[in-house]
């Protein structure tokens, strides 16, 4: 599929190389950063500073267009997906795969915290032990699941010496919901949803039409995250925890490099000609560290690189950002509660190892819109009786994990929209071995 190169691939071209050339620079600056002096008032303060607050604008504004796109793109789906004859099947098989994959995961994260026994290699101190602020339970997923408004929005207040600041965030999950039901209905009134569904299209279209403008910012914003991550975190701590990172990345890198390449190959696909395809949406979450941040990268890619058909691809991938977490919701939590379990010497039977399992394969929506793998952490640990004191030994490394987690997210909700449309026999072949869209094509391919 032969795709118009734009007149702004002259001003930006390489997008995977920016990101690459953004990284260095980040890790530079924050390593400079360290060493000029963390101290308020001091250069290495206002360095990092400077980097945070770059990284905190880029995924804010990826964040602002995530609901007008989710709503969109889910409601503009159901409208082409109703015409395929097999529409009912394309869903439960997309379940099917993200509950494999997931189950594959966190054996994985199971056999490495057996083998490896992250908690007790470990130099860091008891007194860093702290229950987190937020928790999840199943009750947050199953109110999760019911819309609280209709624009899936919450507000939360925080007194901070005396003054109040309410915030509003959205629950992903909820507009997907919303999205589903608005979609149903609109095919159902007939004649009288077709308007609706045209203006649907249109604003679909301005959307995505924003989003590259925002995406045109990618390298900017991966200096500031990137270069924030290592002047905040650096390596000590890494250090006190090493043993533990290693096993996470280590699962992390076992599932990404080894499940998808193997299930891509049984499945009759090029394992590298995926990666190239999907690189782009994977560097993006790797910095961004957020699946939802990324999602209209990772829709872009699923679509224009590998051949899912948008009528699906619209449907999956943002159902899959909001459920399909291998990274956060499966390695992340089996390896944490091992962890967790050895540091204070609770004993695990086989029956925890199987809650383990449930709560990763079954209760990753949990973590829709709240605060990702934490609550997915407390959900694990709340359900195996372990202490939540343990989620502060590691809050101290998290975004450091978290970069990997998320480019294992997104990867994964690439790769099952992939895998089913192969299986269903509406995957692009053509486009999926010849096409490498140019990434900064991939979401507006004209101008």
């Amino acid at each position: 599929m032969a795709v118009a190169q734009p007149k702004s691939s002259r001003f930006i071209s390489g997008f995977g190389v920016q990101v690459l050339v953004a990284m260095a620079l980040g890790l530079g600056l924050g390593l400079l950063a360290r060493n000029l002096g963390p101290g308020e008032g001091q250069a290495g303060y206002v360095l990092a500073e400077t980097l945070h607050q770059v990284g905190a604008i880029f995924v804010q504004l990826l964040r602002v267009l995530v609901p007008p796109l989710v709503f969109t793109a889910i409601v503009a789906s159901i409208a082409n997906i109703a015409q395929l004859q097999n529409a009912a099947r394309l869903v439960w098989r997309t379940l099917f795969w993200f509950a494999v994959t997931a189950l594959i995961a966190v054996l994985i994260g199971i056999a490495l915290g057996l083998i490896l026994q992250p908690g007790l290699h470990t130099t860091v101190e008891a007194a860093a032990a702290k229950a987190p602020k937020t928790h999840g339970s199943w009750l947050d997923f199953l109110t999760g699941l019911v819309p609280a408004n209709i624009l899936g929005l919450a507000a939360s207040t925080k007194i901070t010496e005396g003054a109040a600041t309410t915030g509003l965030s959205f629950n992903v999950l909820q507009i997907v919901v919303i999205s589903l039901v608005t979609g149903v209905a609109a095919l159902k009134v007939g004649e009288a949803g077709e308007a609706f569904l045209k203006f649907n299209a249109s604003a679909l279209a301005i959307v995505r039409k924003v989003l590259w403008w925002v995406i045109r910012l990618t390298p900017i914003g991966t200096v500031g995250l990137f270069g924030n991550a290592v002047a905040q975190y650096g390596w000590t701590t890494l250090g006190q925890l090493g043993a533990f990172t290693g096993a996470i990345y280590i699962g992390l890198a076992l599932v990404l490099l080894v499940v998808y390449p193997t299930i891509l190959a049984l499945n009759g696909l090029n394992p590298i000609k995926f990666f190239q395809g999907a690189w782009p949406a994977i560097q993006l979450g790797f910095v961004s560290r957020s699946s939802v941040g990324t999602l209209p990268v990772t829709e872009a890619v699923t679509e224009t690189s590998l051949g899912v058909p948008r009528a699906y691809a619209a449907f999956a991938v943002p159902f899959g950002a909001t459920t399909k977490m291998d990274g956060c919701a499966a390695i992340y939590p089996a390896i944490s509660a091992i962890f967790v379990a050895q540091f204070f010497g609770v004993h695990l039977a086989w029956s925890d190892y199987f809650l383990i399992v449930f709560v990763s394969v079954i209760g990753s929506a949990a973590t829709a819109g709240l605060t990702g793998a934490t609550v997915m952490l407390t959900l694990t640990l709340s359900t195996l009786g372990l202490p939540l004191e343990g989620v502060g030994l590691l809050l101290a490394i998290d975004p450091i994990l978290d970069m990997g987690r998320t480019a294992v997210n997104v990867a994964g909700q690439v790769l099952v929209p992939t895998i089913v449309a192969k299986r269903e026999g509406i995957l692009d072949l053509e486009t999926y071995n010849t096409a490498r869209v140019p990434a900064e094509t991939v979401l507006h391919p004209a101008e």
